[in-house]
């Protein structure tokens, strides 16, 4: 569900070393031995579950058509001591889209679905205004490559514990606005999944699950995988159970399986979509699913993703393509990843709220191990030479001065000191440039002292400047993304002015939702301030732009942006507009 918004709250989080010394370099030169693999792999799971506090993982590994590896680590359920296994059912998250993905191309290879027509000719009752009237239509295929300009998400009803049916919101989304031009920017959607399922589920008269049921996971012998209204497994957060909360998007993210069944998905795709004698995809259909559909786009910066892969953001080298999908709502993580040049797959599956890096790790980790023991591609565990620090040159310190929008809200970044130092969602830090060019970050303790922190270790930062906008590119290995955008100055519409103060949601959430909620004027600009009980040291700020007198959208690039809050009433019982939700001004 969630996309990299936790790289900058990892801050606060120094990691503890290891818990034991890592297995020695496997001298054994026989291919296809994974022995070492499995042996580094069982250290590095029970490593990271320690100090991560993880419940329950558990792993599969694929070289081919042959499972060569699936083992539980931990608990599947703490309370009665039942221990996780490669069978433990678990919550795998946005693994979905692929899934979603693949059946929108099966219908396609059926002359069902056109996937470069636009929606509503497979879905009629698809409609949402634009502000982008010559801009490209949304497709099945810029929705699976997340390029269609949706919203990230529909938040009513959203996140709660019983919601409706995830195609509720074709009508729903009836008065809401695109965020971006269609082809324009990556803006990862929950909200576009669940109207390809909506589509899905028209052009083949079968309810999505059931197409599901049938059409994947009975042929791909995948006995204990479905998608589910209501989840069924356990969750934890730092050991303690947690309340498990259902996403309405069922295409998106609702999907329960196992390793011992994603394996079988795995494996499909390595014998081009054959099971037995059955052809359950096309190897076109695989093979453009894992093509990089957004190379040309203006704003890819190397965030490269095919059809409902992710193909950035593992590195392996000498590896060629790595095809992955995490899946990380906020109680659990997973991530799926493959090598399609070798036939080469991980899936790590994980209970519990803290397993966000960690399930990222041991995936990356088991396919570099993987490659080496089958090809003899050996890996480099050195890392990189970082470039010596310097100071920030006048032209960074002008460049950097200002507010900007980030994964993680609105940051003042101040030069005044000579120095480059950030403050955002409540924490501080401060850029330091280096010789080469690209700026690395510091957490600042107590605000004050800038030291190092292992999550920030390979992300580098740099500004560019596209399409009259000034960008900082965050750079982690060969993948590189939108880190943030520098925001203009404007003119707040006099109609917010004058509805300024704290707001409520009106109606009762049925689900998590933000104990405070502010909207104010802050250095000239319109922002929005929302604190969540559940996470008591985070403040997230958003910056608006304003389209009119009565509409302002979030400001900045890409996921979680571009969306629309529009003045309702105003006056003592103003009401505001956002995502589907009212929210009503308190009285003072």
């Amino acid at each position: 569900m969630l996309h990299r918004p936790v790289l900058l709250l990892a801050a606060a989080v120094v990691l503890l070393g290891g818990c034991a010394t890592a297995p020695p370099t496997s001298k054994n030169d026989v291919r296809g031995d994974y022995g070492h693999t499995q042996k580094y792999l069982s250290w590095l799971i029970d490593r990271e579950m320690a100090q991560n506090e993880i419940t329950g993982i558990s792993i599969a590994l694929v070289d081919n058509q042959q499972v060569i590896w699936q083992q539980g680590f931990g608990y599947s359920d703490l309370e009665n001591k039942i221990t996780a296994t490669p069978d433990t059912v678990y919550r795998a998250g946005s693994i979905a889209k692929v899934f979603t993905a693949a059946a929108a191309m099966q219908l396609a290879e059926q002359g069902k679905l056109n996937i470069d027509r636009p929606l509503v000719a497979a879905l009629p009752e698809f409609s949402i205004k634009t502000r982008f009237p010559n801009a490209a239509p949304v497709t099945p295929r810029n929705i699976m490559c997340h390029h269609s300009g949706l919203p990230s998400n529909f938040l009513r009803g959203l996140f709660v514990r019983e919601p409706d049916r995830f195609d509720s919101v074709v009508e729903a989304i009836h008065d809401e606005h695109l965020a971006f031009p269609p082809n324009y920017v990556f803006s990862y959607s929950n909200l576009g999944m669940a109207l390809l399922g909506a589509a899905i589920q028209k052009v083949s008269g079968e309810p999505f699950d059931t197409y599901m049921e049938s059409h994947f996971f009975q042929p791909l012998g995948m006995p204990q995988t479905s998608f589910a209204q209501r989840p069924i497994a356990k969750a934890y957060d730092r050991n303690k159970e947690t309340e498990v909360f259902s996403l309405r998007d069922m295409p998106a993210a609702n999907l329960l399986s196992n390793v011992v069944d994603l394996s079988q998905f795995m494996k499909m795709q390595f014998s081009d979509g054959k099971v037995s004698d059955r052809q359950v995809l096309s190897a076109t259909s695989l093979h453009e699913m894992v093509r990089i559909q957004n190379k040309d786009f203006p704003l890819t910066f190397k965030q490269y993703v095919g059809l409902g892969w992710m193909m950035s953001g593992i590195d392996i080298p000498g590896g060629g393509p790595v095809a992955s999908h995490g899946g990380s709502l906020p109680d659990s993580h997973s991530m799926m990843a493959i090598l399609p040049e070798h036939k080469l797959g991980v899936v790590v599956l994980s209970n519990s709220a803290t397993s966000h890096v960690a399930v990222s790790k041991i995936a990356t980790e088991a396919l570099r191990l993987m490659l080496e023991a089958k090809t003899g591609i050996r890996q480099n565990p050195e890392p990189p030479v970082r470039a010596a620090e310097r100071a920030p040159t006048p032209e960074e310190l002008r460049q950097f001065d200002g507010s900007f929008d980030t994964m993680v809200g609105l940051a003042r970044i101040s030069t005044k000191s000579g120095q480059i130092d950030v403050d955002a969602a409540g924490h501080q830090f401060r850029l330091v440039p280096h010789e080469d060019g690209l700026l690395t970050i510091k957490y600042k303790v107590f605000g004050m002292l800038p030291v190092r922190v292992g999550a920030f270790e390979d992300i580098h930062l740099s500004m560019a400047n596209v399409d009259g906008r000034q960008i900082i590119v965050g750079r982690i290995g060969d993948e590189s993304l939108i880190f943030g955008e520098k925001l203009k100055p404007y003119v707040i519409p006099e109609r917010f002015l004058q509805n300024l103060g704290h707001y409520e949601i009106v109606g009762k959430i049925d689900g998590p939702s933000p104990d405070r909620l502010l909207l104010k004027e802050d250095h000239g600009m319109l922002i929005g301030e929302a604190h969540f009980p559940e996470v008591p040291d985070l403040l997230l700020r958003i910056a608006f732009n304003p389209v009119s007198e009565y509409e302002v959208v979030t400001a900045g690039l890409g996921t979680s942006r571009g969306d629309t809050l529009r003045l309702i009433e105003s006056g003592d019982d103003a009401i505001l507009g956002f995502s589907g939700m009212q929210l009503r001004k308190k009285l003072n």
